[in-house]
């Protein structure tokens, strides 16, 4: 293995994020303006709206299959080299789907574009984590994580524009595009001499991945992370069906919707990066929970008391932004560090898992909220955040105090 020198955070260095969250800004709003524009896409193609979450889940389930592979791939051959070819494959797939004529195909490609996200999260992250100290890390990973918000931000209204002025298919162009932009930036900047290790035959992969999924350190951490994430991924798939189907926004009231929402995590985001050099590594993540946990309770209040709904689906879904943006990334980064085994596979296995769960809740949620409504959405928003109070919180604790006795803060 050859040993990379961790770059110390400054202007220059911060080219490479910035080149990558360009890249993971086009990921993201290629479902946060997509999502909107779902109800006219499923009209377009003569069929039912309860399809709309379906575009989300597909795209999750197009990373998951195949973040197992790309991890331990640029584990081997470099993290630039692979990072590049799949945002070339990512423009290509964004311009295909403009030829499709039926919600199978349109799926299908939505299925192909997903390997954008496993880009991100199995090598684009982990390309992050070694090039950084930790803080700086965790630091780069919450400056990202704002920056790439400007596409669930923007995306609703992005969307709803399209639906009411012009067709779907230039959505995909103007991804496709910045895309196309990313690739020259991580081509120019993107340091290309990432930590390689030996290239051992692929078929040494599953030995590597058997290890990282014995420890349970590592389940109890990467499985908290969905736990911490789903609601607002709910959100997400949801929220077009719920706002507007359901209470009767318009597709403009639908956007300024997600402003306080996301704003939440913008905000969370911020905080931890104020704070992470003042407390202990994971303190935000012990505050954030229970945040989350409230703001959920007030999702089920708004349930019960419908003509306060909307106030309180806001409120309540406004905390749980902001308690994922003080936690996720140092949850993240303690996941990825909780095995020896290369990054690039760590990285793509909590990648998988992630995913798969992300495909499955979302699909099952769909499923549910055509027979039980709103109960649906709000009831499986707070089992996620309660079951997380039981292994992964004992976890977090556990990694914290290990942490102090090493005379790490």
């Amino acid at each position: 293995m050859q040993n990379v020198q961790t770059l110390k955070l400054n202007r220059a260095t911060l080219m490479f994020p910035l080149a990558l969250v360009l890249f993971e800004f086009s990921v993201y709003i290629g479902n946060d303006l997509v999502q909107p524009a779902m109800l006219a896409i499923t009209q377009d193609f003569g069929v039912s709206s309860a399809w709309a979450p379906s575009s989300m889940s597909f795209y999750l389930l197009g990373g998951a299959c195949v973040a197992w592979l790309l991890g331990p791939l640029s584990d081997r051959l470099g993290r630039k080299k692979v990072l590049l070819a799949g945002v070339a494959f990512f423009v290509l797939t964004c311009l295909a789907i403009l030829l499709t004529q039926n919600i199978e195909s349109f799926l299908a490609l939505r299925f192909l574009q997903g390997v954008g996200l496993s880009m991100i999260s199995a090598v684009g992250y982990a390309a992050v984590q070694e090039s950084f100290e930790e803080r700086d890390a965790i630091k780069v990973m919450a400056l990202m994580a704002n920056i790439s918000l400007l596409a669930p931000l923007l995306g609703p209204v992005v969307g709803a524009f399209m639906i009411d002025h012009v067709s779907w298919h230039w959505g995909f162009i103007g991804i496709a595009f910045l895309a196309f932009l990313s690739w020259f930036g991580l081509k120019a900047k993107m340091p290309a001499t990432q930590q390689r290790h030996s290239k051992k035959p692929l078929r040494y992969i599953w030995d590597d991945y058997k290890t990282v999924y014995k420890n349970k350190t590592f389940l109890a951490l990467t499985f908290g992370l969905p736990m911490v994430a789903m609601p607002l991924m709910l959100w997400i798939a949801l929220s077009p069906v719920i706002l507007v189907e359901e209470l009767g926004l318009s597709s403009m009231q639908y956007g300024l919707a997600q402003f306080p929402v996301l704003g939440g995590l913008i905000l969370g985001n911020i905080v931890l990066i104020k704070v992470i050099d003042k407390m202990a590594l994971g303190k935000t993540v012990l505050i954030g929970l229970p945040l989350m946990f409230v703001g959920t309770l007030l999702v089920v209040l708004g349930t019960i008391f419908q003509s306060y709904f909307l106030p309180l689906l806001i409120v309540g879904m406004t905390l749980v932004s902001f308690g994922e943006g003080i936690s996720f990334s140092v949850l993240y980064r303690f996941a990825l560090m909780s095995s020896e085994v290369p990054k690039g596979t760590v990285a793509a296995a909590v990648s998988v898992l992630m995913m798969f769960t992300f495909f499955f809740v979302i699909e099952l949620v769909r499923m549910a909220y055509v027979a039980f409504g709103l109960w649906a959405y709000s009831l499986v928003c707070l089992i996620l955040i309660a079951l997380w109070f039981s292994f992964p919180r004992a976890t977090v604790k556990k990694v914290m105090k290990k942490r102090l006795e090493r005379g790490v803060y």
